[in-house]
Order: C-alpha cells, then structure tokens, then sequence
C-alpha cells in the first residue's frame, strides 16, 4: 500500500522523470561498427567447443544490423513510467508502474547479471494488475551508470539493498515483496534482513538449496547425494569457461573489448546465457528467449557503455548463492528437485517451492506467463492481497 507520506521527507525534485530517447548518431555508430566488424576464423573442433561459432553469432549481427528496430524497442520500454533519483552517491534508473488499485501491494523486482530491466519488459504489465511494480537498474547497469570518477567506496550485495530500501521509502512505500533472479535473488534476502519489518515476503529463482561444498551434503540421503554432487563440484568452480575468476581478477581488461567492439560485447552476453542454460556440445538448441530481447539488452549494454561496470558483483567479491535468512517468510520459483529445499529449509523459512520446467536460467525472458503466476501465488499464500 502506499503510504499517505509519500515524498514528505524528501523534497519531490530528488525524483526526476526519464525516458529512453537515444540520439540516432549513436544508433547510426552502432550500425557502421557492426558492418566494420573484422571476423576472426573458426577454430578447429565441434561447433561450439572453443566458444560461440563464428557463424552463429554473424548471422546473429546481421540481423541486428539490418532487421531489429531499436526504436520499437524503445517504445515498449517507454510505455512503463520512469524515473531516475540519486541515492549515496550513485544515480539510479528505475521503473514505477502503478496498479489500478491504489491499495494493491508494492513489489520491487531486481534483474540478473549480465542482463538489465530488459529482463522484465513481459513481466511489468500482468504484475500491474496485482502490485505497484518498482524495477530498478543496478548500479552500474544501463542507466544507472557508475559516476565519473568513480566513486571508490566498493559496492557490495549489502550496500544495493540498502540503495533499495531507501528508493521504497522515498516513493512512500512502507510494505512491500521483493523478487531477483541471480544478482537480483541476491539482492533479494539481504534486503529482507536489512529490512524485516518493511519486506512482506521473498520470492527468488532458484539459486537457494544448492550445495557449493561438502558441508551442504552431510545427513543427505545416499540417493539425494548422488544427485546433487554435481552441482557442489559445478560451483566450486571445475569446469565451464573459467569467465569468474577472471571477472574477479582483471575486469577492467575485458571492458576494454566491450566499449570498443558491440561484436564483443554479445558475444560475451550470448556466451553467458548459453552457459547458464547449459552449454550445447555441437548445434545450438532452440533458442528459449526472443532474439529481439536478447539484442536490446546487449544493445542498452553497448549504448550506455556499461559492459565493464556491470561486472562489479564478481570484482567486489559480491557474486555467490542467496544468504539464508529466517527473517520472512521465502518463496522459490523453477527451484528444482526436492532436495534443494531440503537444503534451503535448513537456514530459510520456505513456505513456497515450484519445481518446474526450467526452459532458461533467465526465467522472466523465457517464460514470463508461468513467472508470473507463480509470483502472484506465493503472496497470495501470504495473506498479504
């Protein structure tokens, strides 16, 4: 609900409007630097063993280049109210779209890593006939780009929630849910610790319950052990392209290639989502989200130059699994198989646990209408509509 004191501790100017109105030289830039792109050979191997084919993403460019509209894209992002307001030095970007109902509840969703607000543009109309919806950009995400010069005080999972709680309470809002998928499902129980007596209930995608060492198999099963080792081994780091330690290393290194190249830049965004959605060996399986969503997120990436910064969650050592928290009550999406609540259960009061289908690791891109629902369920259970 929002609270009758809306904006009367913070003078009204400390929120200002926005909207995406990209100038067309930069588009115009993009477009020439796409056509310019110097290919390199394929390597030797299986199609996708040494990285994304060569083939694959030029038939991805060309389309970027000479079929997706921009401009379209801008206008369904323009349709949801925005704003931005700046917050312990760093100035941040958000959406704020009203329910119909001035009672119903607030909701804040905070979006993945290497993604944007993009992720929710399917999400933020259906959410809106139940919840007020607030989606911030992360800091250093899209347009809400890291000052110049950088403010050197690190960022961490902690201080963006602390960022959140006070966006709630400069727009009013005294109770409120909060969902994340990766980032943002960090972002997510650190908020409810942060803030117990505002945060309704959490609700996340996956992530919570998953073993990361030896200590989260003990007093499993036999059977429930076997099933899950893999992913303590996944997690502890053997295997897959070895892109975390290096963003927790020398980022600053790859961001050269980011700002300078849009090639590079999604092909490193294509990269990672392929890889959290489980690798292909020889061809690329059907593709679970819309090219067009995947090339106006790597389009606001390139646009707003904030390939580099976006990475702070691996060099502020921020990256990881959900903290457990007993604070409010929690909610899990695409969680997986029942042993992973087990697990969960142990430091969080699950009260909600949906074992579907996981078509993509970005859930809201790849399956808005099932996300939704079950968002619109878990609150339900909590008395809280």
């Amino acid at each position: 609900m929002l609270s009758s004191l809306m904006f009367m501790t913070h003078d009204i100017t400390d929120i200002r409007p926005f909207r995406l109105e990209i100038p067309q030289g930069d588009l115009d830039d993009l477009r020439a630097r796409l056509a310019r792109t110097r290919w390199p050979s394929r390597l030797p191997g299986a199609a996708w063993s040494r990285g994304v084919p060569v083939s694959y993403l030029k038939e991805l460019v060309d389309y970027w280049a000479d079929a997706y509209d921009w401009r379209a894209q801008e206008t369904k992002l323009n349709q949801f109210p925005q704003f931005t307001t700046d917050i312990d030095g760093q100035s941040v970007h958000f959406l704020h779209v009203r329910s119909a109902d001035p009672d119903a509840p607030a909701l804040i969703l905070t979006h993945s890593w290497p993604n944007s607000i993009v992720e929710f543009t399917d999400l933020l109309g259906p959410l809106s006939e139940t919840f007020h919806v607030i989606a911030p950009s992360l800091p250093g995400f899209g347009f809400s780009p890291f000052p110049e010069p950088a403010d050197e005080r690190p960022w961490s999972i902690e201080r963006v929630a602390r960022t959140w709680a006070e966006l709630m309470s400069r727009l009013g809002y005294e109770r409120y849910g909060v969902h994340g998928n990766d980032a943002g499902a960090l972002v997510a129980p650190q908020l409810a610790v942060l803030a117990p007596e505002h945060v309704i209930g959490v609700h996340i995608t996956g992530g919570i319950g998953m073993p990361t060492g030896p200590a989260d198999l003990e007093g499993l099963p036999e059977e429930d052990r076997a099933s899950v080792e893999w992913v303590a081994d996944m997690l502890s780091g053997t295997g897959g392209s070895g892109y975390a330690p290096y963003l927790a290393a020398r980022p600053q290194t790859l961001s050269f290639g980011w700002a300078d190249s849009p090639v590079a830049q999604l092909a490193y965004l294509v990269e990672r989502f392929k890889e959290f959605d489980g690798w292909p060996e020889d061809a690329a399986p059907p593709e679970p989200i819309d090219r067009d969503l995947i090339l106006t997120n790597a389009s606001l990436y390139w646009l707003t130059n904030t390939g580099g910064s976006s990475s702070w969650t691996y060099y502020e050592d921020a990256a990881g699994m959900p903290i457990d928290q007993k604070a409010v009550p929690t909610g899990v999406s695409h969680g997986g198989p029942a042993v992973f609540r087990r697990i969960a259960e142990r430091g969080n009061a699950i009260v909600h646990w949906e074992d579907h289908e996981h078509p993509s690791h970005m859930l809201a891109m790849a399956a808005p209408d099932s996300l939704v629902a079950d968002i619109r369920k878990f609150f339900a259970g909590l008395g809280r509509m």
